[in-house]
């Protein structure tokens, strides 16, 4: 994780952009894990943790029609919360998870392991991608920090080659 985080910091210095993370699920462990990189306040502006669907309202304004309908494990809402994350902070990058890492709180149509992300760029389009994944609360919250991150690192490879 550690390389991955500072791989992350390497790529948004090296671009002059600064992170923000709208994290539910991974209770601010992708904030965490940036910033256990030395030199992280130089690329990591800010993280909100938006646990409950009304901190996700507050903090970040996501719709409550949004949560109401689709739920707040869902696309519609990490987008929202990537979009809040931009208009609320310094940030220039965000990245959004939101997600069941159990043990309970699975459905049939949305198991524990469930976990939605999404990434963006100010002024750019945002990006989302579900994933299911295996194991157990720890093992998905670990699995959710390193997607997360991940992701950043693949938006930021596309937007240097688009600048």
């Amino acid at each position: 994780m550690a390389d991955l985080a500072l791989a992350v910091g390497h790529a948004l210095k090296a671009q002059g952009l600064m992170l923000t993370t709208a994290e539910s699920c991974t209770g601010g462990g992708v904030a965490q894990a940036v910033t256990e990189v030395a030199g992280s306040s130089g690329w990591f502006e800010r993280g909100f943790v938006t646990y409950s669907n009304l901190a996700k309202q507050q903090m970040l304004g996501v719709c409550s029609d949004t949560l109401t309908q689709q739920g707040a494990v869902s696309e519609a809402v990490v987008r929202e919360m990537v979009a809040g994350a931009l208009t609320r902070s310094a940030g220039d990058v965000a990245l959004a998870v939101s997600g069941i890492a159990g043990p309970g709180g699975g459905t049939p149509e949305k198991p524990v392991g469930t976990v939605w992300f999404a990434w963006g760029i100010k002024q750019g389009a945002i990006q989302a991608k579900c994933y299911q994944l295996p194991g157990d609360r720890v093992k998905v919250r670990a699995l959710s920090i390193e997607i997360a991150l991940q992701g950043v690192l693949e938006l930021l490879a596309n937007y240097s080659m688009l600048g």
